[in-house]
C-alpha cells in the first residue's frame, strides 16, 4: 500500500518541534490564575488579569499548613499539576483518582467521597512543598450543604457544577494562590458578568 505522508502522530510531533515544543512536554496555562481565600471560603478565577468568576469553597476544618500527615490546607503559591475526570458525569465517585462507576447526588446522606473532578495541586514554595505528596486537590464534594464553611481534610472542595466549570476553564500549570485574607471586591463590570453566568458566582458580603 503506498504511503501518502507521515501519520497523524508523526505530523503532530513535527509541528510541535517546529514550534519549539518538546515531545512529552505540556504547555502550561498562563492565561488563568486562581485565588482561594480562607477568610471568605471563596475562590476567584482570573483570565488574562480579568476576573471571570467567584465560587464558594471549603478549605480545611482543622487548620492551615503543609505538615506531612496533617490535615491543613497549604497556603501560598501552587499550581495545577494534573487534571483527572474529564468527561465524567457530575457526582461520579473517584477512589485513588479512578472513577468507581457510582454517582452521588448533592448532600447524599452518609457519604463524603471525592466526586466529579480532581485538580491535583503542586506546591511552588517551601511552605507548601508537600502539597502534591499529600494529595491536595481542588475537587467536588457531595457535601454541598457545607460549602462556604471550613469542612475539608486539607483539600479545596467545590460544588460539582462549579468544579466541572473550573476544570474546563483552566489548564495544567495554572497558578493557584491560597491566602488567609479576604478576596478583593468585584468591580461593577465583573459583577455584571457574574450575574449572567450559568453557574452560581457569589459575592463576598
Amino acid at each position: 500500500m503506498p504511503s501518502f505522508g507521515p501519520g497523524p502522530r508523526r505530523l503532530a510531533a513535527a509541528i510541535g518541534l517546529a514550534l519549539g515544543i518538546l515531545p512529552g512536554c505540556v504547555q502550561k496555562d498562563r492565561e488563568h490564575r486562581v485565588i482561594v481565600s480562607v477568610a471568605d471560603q471563596a475562590m476567584d478565577v482570573y483570565e488574562q488579569g480579568r476576573r471571570i468568576g467567584r465560587y464558594e469553597v471549603s478549605t480545611s476544618k482543622f487548620c492551615v499548613g503543609d505538615a506531612p500527615g496533617g490535615c491543613g490546607t497549604p497556603l501560598g503559591r501552587l499550581e495545577v499539576a494534573k487534571k483527572v475526570g474529564d468527561g465524567a458525569p457530575l457526582g461520579m465517585v473517584f477512589k485513588s483518582r479512578k472513577p468507581t462507576g457510582e454517582r452521588l447526588k448533592p448532600d447524599a446522606p452518609g457519604r463524603d467521597p471525592i466526586v466529579t473532578r480532581i485538580l491535583w495541586l503542586k506546591g511552588l514554595e517551601a511552605q507548601n512543598r508537600h502539597a502534591f505528596s499529600r494529595y491536595i486537590y481542588i475537587h467536588g464534594t457531595p457535601e454541598e450543604r457545607n460549602i462556604g464553611h471550613p469542612a475539608s481534610y486539607g483539600c479545596i472542595r467545590m460544588r460539582s457544577r462549579d468544579v466541572a466549570r473550573l476544570f474546563h476553564t483552566i489548564g495544567v500549570g495554572t497558578e493557584v494562590d491560597v491566602v488567609l485574607g479576604p478576596l478583593p471586591e468585584p468591580s461593577p463590570a465583573a459583577a455584571h458578568v457574574a450575574l449572567n453566568q450559568s453557574s452560581p458566582v457569589v459575592a463576598r458580603p
